[in-house]
């Protein structure tokens, strides 16, 4: 059985703990109030964007242009964004797990990683690991978003790989965040199907304003998704510590419980002691 003084010694390493973990939770807290107006406010701008893209479907000949025309598929390339730290709970595991389970799908696949936690995860794991993008501060940037996709853009058109995916995680809610892979390249499939716009006229062509366009929206896309799994991760951050505060505070309460009763039994077993030793006193008088 543990000691008062051991006791006492956990309870002030818990109490410790539950200070650091608090902090942490108010930090969390901040940082997705943050980035969840960041996300709000790019929305009108990425919908815009696959606005554009869906009228540039509808258009005659468009269906043959690099960039929408699908070819036999021998490389793929993936875009696996993640967190840099830990303390999130099972949001960089779940996201990772899903893109493996999409890669294991028979594909030649080489990634593309946003965050140290993907990439450990699938270095470990032996995959081919074709760049690594450290993210310029905890915020992601549309220059970050640009630069992955002007690699992709060199990669497709280069004909290295044949289609490209996109794994991240979107925000539902505070508590719910979903990993989702979706395929950004060639572009599309059931969007080009429910394009209603009206074709509008380019020049000098469709094909030229694709070329140019396409990029573009690459960028937007890994953008949003870049934001959106900043606010999943600080999302997921801020309920974890929470939980841990919580916890803290049941483990203390019962250590307290628990020192409350060795003292109390401490002080009885004194008290025992002082009136058996009275009475012995005056039993010898």
């Amino acid at each position: 059985m543990p000691s008062m003084k051991t006791v006492k010694r956990r309870a002030n390493a818990v109490g410790a703990m539950q200070q650091v973990v608090k902090a942490m939770d108010m930090v969390a807290t901040v940082k997705l109030r943050k980035v969840k107006a960041q996300h709000e406010a790019l929305l009108p701008f990425t919908r815009a964007m696959a606005q554009v893209i869906r009228g540039l479907q509808a258009c005659e000949g468009a269906e043959d242009n690099l960039f929408l025309r699908a070819r036999p598929i021998h490389h793929t390339a993936y875009v696996v964004i993640t967190g840099d730290r830990s303390l999130c709970g099972t949001y960089n595991s779940n996201l990772s797990n899903e893109a493996l389970a999409h890669m294991e799908m028979g594909r030649n696949e080489q990634l593309i990683t946003v965050g140290a936690k993907g990439y450990e995860f699938f270095r470990q794991r032996g995959k081919n690991l074709l760049h690594h993008h450290t993210k310029s501060s905890d915020l992601a940037t549309y220059e970050d978003a640009e630069a992955i996709a002007r690699l992709l853009v060199d990669l497709y058109s280069a004909g290295e790989v044949e289609e490209v995916y996109l794994a991240h995680t979107t925000y539902q809610s505070a508590l719910s965040y979903l990993p989702q892979v979706t395929r950004v390249l060639p572009i599309g499939g059931a969007q080009r199907a429910d394009a209603q716009d009206e074709c509008m006229r380019y020049e000098p062509g469709i094909h030229e304003f694709l070329t140019q366009v396409v990029p573009m929206y690459l960028s937007a896309v890994l953008y949003g998704a870049m934001v959106e799994s900043e606010t999943c991760e600080q999302a997921a951050r801020m309920v974890s510590m929470s939980a841990a505060a919580n916890n803290a505070e049941e483990i203390l309460d019962d250590l307290t419980l628990a020192y409350n009763r060795m003292r109390q039994a401490a002080i009885t077993q004194e008290i025992t002691e002082i009136i058996s030793g009275a009475n012995t006193g005056r039993s010898a008088r």
